[in-house]
């Protein structure tokens, strides 16, 4: 699923909401498009544009209590995109000003907060959008995976009736390895361009060549992942519990031989490479 964020820069509630209309119209005559709206003051009660509505299929209202929960759900910006992931081909998130997926920004944006991911546009309105040009860098960009909506998609494989296996394997980031260790606050991944993807698919076609396996879906995410958080995903569709268990072993261990990507690990006492220290 791609994600691209929208955030007023200082052009008001109607031009967002029409920049954001007129974005949401263009990706869903592509795909299914979920929309998360972010408003810090949904939960205090005193949101004061309860009559503005998004298109889209899916829409969730988020509010802040103090650790970005939804009011009344306890869903964060990230348990949105996880949920939507499943069954949308693209989400639009409104309000989040810190956000690792590509985004634009409706005036000029005075905010003293860098964006994590990149700025694809900053437009006064939606006279000013370049959909075509908009819409083919958002494909280009990373996508949302969850392990949910590689599930997903391995369950809608043609060879699904086949299968009596599912079989997954979730590495995330471990903030020690022993009680001594200086705590690791994020880990940052850099992939080689080009090479690491190819080497991905190549991967996962030779893992599908097996007998018995029917659907392979390896993903590894790059850029800062936090502590606790999930970095790589594996997921075996298989005949019987034998090959999927074997396929997943052997896919994450040769993701990690074969694929180029190179992680920083960032500690409260330092900050390093880790191929410099192997």
């Amino acid at each position: 699923m791609h994600v691209l964020g929208v955030r007023d820069g200082g052009a008001g509630g109607d031009a967002l909401e029409r920049v954001v209309d007129r974005i949401v119209d263009r990706l869903s005559e592509r795909g299914r498009v979920g929309v998360v709206r972010y408003d810090a003051t949904i939960a205090d009660g005193t949101h004061a544009s309860e009559a503005i509505t998004f298109g889209g299929d899916v829409i969730y209202d988020l509010g802040v209590d103090g650790d970005w929960a939804a009011s009344g759900t306890g869903m964060s910006v990230g348990d949105a995109l996880d949920s939507l992931s499943t069954d949308c081909e693209y989400a639009v998130v409104v309000g989040v000003r810190t956000l690792r997926h590509p985004s634009i920004v409706v005036g000029a944006d005075a905010d003293e907060h860098e964006p994590e991911g990149p700025v694809l546009a900053t437009v006064d309105g939606p006279a000013d959008l370049e959909l075509d040009d908009l819409v083919a860098r958002l494909e280009s960009a990373e996508p949302h995976e969850s392990l949910e909506s590689l599930v997903a998609r391995v369950k809608r494989s043609p060879s699904a009736d086949r299968a009596g296996a599912i079989a997954t394997f979730t590495g995330r980031v471990r903030a020690k390895d022993s009680e001594d260790d200086a705590r690791t606050e994020y880990l940052e991944f850099e992939k080689y361009e080009g090479v690491a993807d190819e080497r991905m698919t190549a991967l996962e076609s030779d893992l599908e060549a097996r007998d018995g396996v029917f659907d392979v879906e390896l993903y590894h995410r790059t850029g800062a992942v936090a502590d606790g958080e999930d970095i790589v995903f594996v997921v075996v569709l298989a005949g019987h519990r034998a090959e999927a268990f074997q396929a997943v072993e052997d896919g994450i261990n040769r993701l990690k031989d074969e694929v180029p990507l190179f992680k920083k690990e960032v500690t409260v006492e330092d900050e390093f490479w880790v191929h410099d220290r192997s």
